[in-house]
């Protein structure tokens, strides 16, 4: 199987095994969902609704509903606010979350490689999606704006699609395990 972030269609099913025993539409009544779990997903929640954001304003500024000077401010502050918050995120699972949570599964040891190789093909993602938005926004009163400002929205629907396969793979892998076991020894 493909296991490559651009490509894969998901996790393979020896790494979703917990699955089986903690499907995704049982998680909000689990007793160990309340606490790190919801607080994760909603985390996961917000990175998507930022890119849902940045994409609906990105299309209101190339169809015209939307003034150049008003998204380039927006951008600015939700992109910004987005990368640093995307990275800390990360660097919190990489260095912290991660390797206590490996300990607890042997069979998911693969899964947590696939994420670790996830964050570092998102962080170029990252850097594409920064040098995207600073192109459009130093074209901003010039006439490669469109165009600009169009490759941004490109590069953002390309970020959408990894990120999401990353957050959804990173959930089915990561939730059943602290469903499972508890949060303890975690925070």
């Amino acid at each position: 199987m493909d296991l490559d972030l651009a490509t894969r269609p998901g996790l393979p099913d020896a790494l979703r095994v917990l699955l089986r025993d903690f499907p995704r539409e049982a998680w909000e009544a689990d007793p160990n969902f309340h606490g790190l779990v919801s607080f994760w997903l909603g985390m996961h929640v917000h990175f998507r609704d930022e890119l849902a954001a940045m994409r609906q304003e990105a299309e209101a500024v190339l169809d015209r509903r939307m003034e150049p000077r008003a998204w380039a401010g927006r951008l600015s502050r939700r992109g910004s606010g987005f990368v640093e918050h995307l990275h800390g995120h990360h660097g919190i699972e990489d260095n912290h979350y991660f390797p206590i949570l490996v300990t607890r599964d042997a069979r998911l040891e693969r899964g947590f490689e696939i994420l670790d190789t996830d964050h570092h093909a998102l962080d170029a993602h990252l850097d594409a999606f920064v040098q995207d938005a600073n192109g459009a926004l130093q074209a901003l009163q010039a006439p490669a704006f469109r165009t600009q400002a169009g490759r941004f929205q490109d590069g953002l629907l390309r970020l959408d699609r990894f990120l999401d396969r990353h957050l959804t793979d990173e959930e089915d892998l990561i939730v059943p395990v602290i469903l499972r076991d508890g949060e303890a020894g975690l925070r």
